[in-house]
């Protein structure tokens, strides 16, 4: 069992949370600001509008827009090369979660010079960094609340899961409203996408009595609520039940850890350049199979709380149930398979999966599965997956 238990010392949820960004910059005595989100955040409107609204407050704002998906190195040095310029004493992340894990990373440079491979693993930033405030605009990844950046190392093909509670934001905004305009496949990905977080921290080794009702809560949310928001965009009551489900189980999974479908799902990222999201939606029915005999009682709550097994029904029944119905979930949400996704070659995929399972292995993640893999069992896992 994991001992800790960090989430950020602000939390601001509902419609209309984005409007508390200038009363927290300013009870912070902040002044100069870096913005960070992406070229769709600036083509969106809402960039310009946010950094607009901060310049009309009295704020100086630099805005730094070339946050790629599945943030590199160089988009960190960059932006860090930039707050340098503009003399920020704060950072704002805009976007999803690669804008708020670049963002991260960025926030701690001042204080902890790079390279970035230095603080790659557990607990290995020394310094607390700038104060962040992190805006999420996608129902995903909750990095809002976690203490976890993920940056991809291009040299070598690698991601670079950082975790350290000094990179957790100081406050997050957490406004639904911002995720009306989510198109359908970036709403089905993020929301199984959430849903592996739940699944992962209630199923983890590192699990705590924390953790555990806040992954519950995130998996019941993802289970009402994510295919009537796929279908329905504008419904309010299925975007801000997701936009909960997603902090919840950023702050569970941050607590507990992430298992095996993390740490397959990292390597597809940094090898064919796969969203987070997408990969991890891949990946679940595949690894839940394998996984689910060594927590038994643990995945067939997980199914009853989804509502896909009947309440009396026996735990090898219920953890079946889930299986089948997390492939049935992919399907409905039209998430395609690893052998369908374009970019995803069908040579290089398999000359790669030694490297894929050694690097797996090398994140930590799958030493928190129930079931712990060895190298060859991850390979198998991803051919099955394919």
């Amino acid at each position: 069992m994991n001992p800790h238990f960090n989430i950020p010392s602000t939390v601001i949820t509902g419609p209309g949370a984005l409007q508390q960004l200038v009363p927290q910059l300013r009870r912070r005595g902040l002044q100069r600001v870096l913005l960070v989100t992406d070229a769709y955040m600036v083509a969106s409107g809402l960039a310009p509008r946010v950094a607009a609204e901060m310049v009309d407050a009295g704020f100086v704002v630099e805005l730094f827009s070339e946050v790629q998906p599945d943030p590199s190195e160089e988009n960190v040095l960059a932006g860090f090369a930039r707050l340098q310029a503009c003399g920020a004493q704060a950072v704002v992340a805009l976007g999803g979660g690669s804008p708020i894990d670049c963002a991260k990373a960025i926030a701690i440079l001042p204080t902890n010079p790079p390279p970035l491979a230095r603080f790659m693993g557990h607990h290995r930033v020394p310094n607390a960094g700038l104060p962040l405030i992190a805006i999420p605009t996608t129902a995903g990844t909750g990095s809002e609340v976690t203490k976890v950046a993920i940056i991809t190392d291009t040299r070598n093909d690698v991601k670079m899961m950082m975790l350290d509670p000094h990179l957790l934001p100081t406050a997050a905004l957490v406004d639904y409203e911002l995720t009306l305009s989510m198109p359908a496949s970036l709403t089905a990905a993020v929301g199984v996408d959430t849903l592996t977080h739940g699944i992962e921290a209630y199923v983890s080794r590192l699990a705590t009595p924390l953790t555990d009702p806040l992954a519950l809560s995130c998996i019941r949310l993802v289970g009402e609520r994510l295919e009537t928001a796929w279908r329905e965009p504008g419904n309010r009551a299925a975007r801000e039940g997701m936009m909960l489900a997603a902090t919840q189980g950023g702050m569970a999974f941050a607590n507990s850890s992430v298992a095996l479908v993390h740490g397959m799902s990292r390597p597809i990222g940094a090898l064919f350049h796969v969203p987070h999201g997408i990969s991890n939606a891949m990946l679940l029915p595949t690894v839940t199979r394998f996984s689910v005999a060594g927590a038994l009682t643990r995945y067939a709550t997980v199914a009853h709380t989804l509502g896909w097994a009947d309440p009396d029904e026996p735990d090898a029944s219920a953890a079946h149930a889930l299986v089948a119905g997390l492939e049935a979930l992919n399907r409905r949400l039209q998430v395609p398979r690893l052998r369908d996704y374009p970019g995803i070659d069908h040579a290089r995929f398999h000359r790669s999966l030694e490297k894929m399972a050694t690097d797996a292995l090398g994140s930590g993640s799958p030493q928190n599965n129930p079931i712990v893999p060895t190298s060859g069992q991850i390979v198998a896992l991803y051919q099955e997956a394919w």
